[in-house]
């Protein structure tokens, strides 16, 4: 901080003019470094000893709500050299403020990151854009950052500078992390909760309905024949038995994909297309070259819950007469596509009509197993929805 000391005027001598006139050119500086910003304050020498007199220029409520930010702030040039860093920013990456600036603020990015950046201050048309960076720190770590780029107006000698706010995403990428463990346990006991529960239904409720089933034809047949009626009436009960005991068995399937622990993918997508195709009407047809190989037990699982997801909301949102999905190999990822021909939405404003809370779940899904889900879709064109699921180096035997 620049101090400027003034002296309280005291009475001179005539003959001192010299003395004065020296005086008075401190003064006429000290008034211009007050005009250009230069001095933060002033001590006045008195009687009752020196005074401070603290100079609130036009921009210092500006420099005092900058430094007081949780966020980096800075002043870019044209080629990325950093005009000002607040203090916040020096935190941020561990280096004193001297260090900072006059600096590149290339050194702080990776190559890939210096690229992106280049292509923001080189754009001239957008104002703003934002970019996620990781920012190498003075002990080498890597702080995860986004940043968000403005651009000012230009100078006089045409020249555009940048400003520049950097936020720590550190916390928020932990909490991401801990949300997406607890969103994996949450999956894996849902699907433990659904296999317990299916268990239950086949070998206590289906095994019980069959017996009563038995025991019913049984009954019809022991009955006299002038019992007619009451011959007919037990067999209609047993009918009622029978297509209960089939719903049982089908809830029971659904819960618990059997089919895919026994023959794996392939068949299971095949019998889970027919499957929508025979209850619903609408043609559904499963495309695959040749089964894709070392994909782990979760991982098949995902991608049979994916397609079971997806046929579920066709059925209910869609209007389409016809779905298509195609299951293939991608170099290292699994690819399944599920496409149908109904009333589709615009995807780049609209969420999908019923479908946000499902394909959240099939989204968290597809990252508990390192893949990702992707949908397309417009008015009138129908909509895709696109799993990409990597490989695994060795896949896990089914238990």
């Amino acid at each position: 901080m620049k101090i400027a000391r003034l002296h309280s005027s005291r009475p001179l001598p005539s003959n001192l003019i010299t003395e004065l006139r020296a005086r008075l050119e401190e003064s006429e500086a000290t008034l211009r470094a007050i005009r250009n910003g230069g001095v933060d304050a002033l001590v006045v020498a008195g009687q009752r000893g020196p005074k401070v007199f603290t100079l609130e220029g036009e921009e210092h409520s500006y420099r005092v709500l900058i430094e007081s930010m949780n966020e980096g702030a800075l002043m870019l040039s044209p080629g990325a050299l950093i005009l000002y860093a607040n203090r916040r920013f020096s935190r941020m990456i561990g280096h004193p403020l001297s260090r900072v600036l006059g600096g590149s603020f290339h050194r702080f990015l990776s190559d890939a990151d210096q690229e992106a950046l280049e292509r923001i201050l080189k754009r001239g048309a957008r104002p703003m854009s934002t970019l996620q960076v990781h920012l190498h720190a003075a002990d080498d770590s890597q702080v995860p950052t986004q940043v968000s780029v403005h651009r000012l107006p230009t100078s006089g000698s045409g020249s555009a500078a940048f400003s520049m706010v950097v936020t720590d995403m550190t916390e928020a990428r932990r909490s991401e992390r801990t949300l997406r463990r607890l969103s994996h346990s949450l999956l894996q006991a849902q699907e433990s909760d659904r296999r317990r529960l299916a268990l239950e239904l086949h070998d206590r409720a289906a095994q019980s309905l069959g017996t009563l089933l038995i025991r019913l034809r049984m009954l019809a047949k022991s009955l006299p024949a002038r019992a007619r009626s009451l011959r007919g009436e037990v067999f209609a009960i047993g009918d009622l038995v029978s297509s209960t005991a089939e719903i049982v068995e089908s809830i029971s399937r659904n819960l618990r994909p059997s089919v895919l622990e026994i023959l794996g993918l392939l068949p299971a997508l095949r019998a889970a297309s027919a499957g929508f195709a025979k209850r619903t009407g609408i043609a559904a047809t499963l495309v695959c070259s040749r089964a894709p190989t070392r994909l782990s037990a979760e991982a098949e699982l995902v991608l049979y819950r994916i397609l079971e997801e997806a046929l579920q909301n066709v059925k209910l949102h869609a209007g389409a007469s016809n779905v298509v999905a195609r299951l293939r190999q991608r170099g290292g990822a699994v690819v399944l596509s599920i496409r149908d021909d109904g009333i589709g939405f615009d995807s780049d404003r609209d969420s999908p009509p019923g479908k946000g809370t499902g394909l959240i779940g099939l989204r968290e899904r597809a990252a508990c197993v390192g893949g990702t889900l992707e949908i397309r879709s417009s008015h009138g064109a129908g909509t895709e929805v696109t799993a990409r699921i990597p490989l695994s180096p060795v896949a896990h035997h089914r238990p």
